[in-house]
């Protein structure tokens, strides 16, 4: 959990909050995300989200789904100064320019650039309280 501000260089490293690197492991898997934003799972994580892939229905969404999450999905680990160096296809989905937001969302670390942060919070800020409201009022107390 947590929102960290960070910056990518030209040469498409960035880095990680050093309070989060530990729960990444050694090595850890970086793909598209939804909403244009890039996903970083544990390995761990990923292997299991691999097993409920396989146990998919073989139908056209399915399919679809897979090849737009496994094609970007690629294997990295962090350089000396707790960098990671994402290739450019990524940083072109999610239009990552300097100014980068990181967000810990349950299992996994999600990658935005700034400006798409910031407006996917305009956007919703004002549903949010209806969100909860649906989501999750009978089972916790907000």
């Amino acid at each position: 959990m947590g929102e960290y501000r960070h910056t990518i260089d030209e040469k498409g490293r960035l880095t990680i909050p050093s309070k989060v690197r530990s729960l990444l492991g050694e090595d850890f898997i970086v793909t598209r995300g939804l909403d244009n934003c890039l996903f970083i799972y544990p390995k761990d994580e990923w292997v299991q989200i691999i097993e409920k892939y396989k146990s998919l229905p073989n139908t056209k969404d399915a399919r679809n789904f897979m090849r737009f999450f496994l094609s970007g999905a690629t294997s990295l680990e962090f350089d000396k100064a707790g960098r990671i160096n994402l290739p450019s296809p990524l940083i072109e989905f999610a239009a990552l320019k300097k100014d980068c937001v990181i967000i810990g969302v349950n299992e996994r670390l999600e990658v935005w650039s700034q400006e798409r942060w910031q407006q996917f919070i305009n956007d919703n800020e004002s549903s949010f309280s209806d969100i909860a409201d649906n989501l999750f009022s009978k089972e916790l107390n907000f």
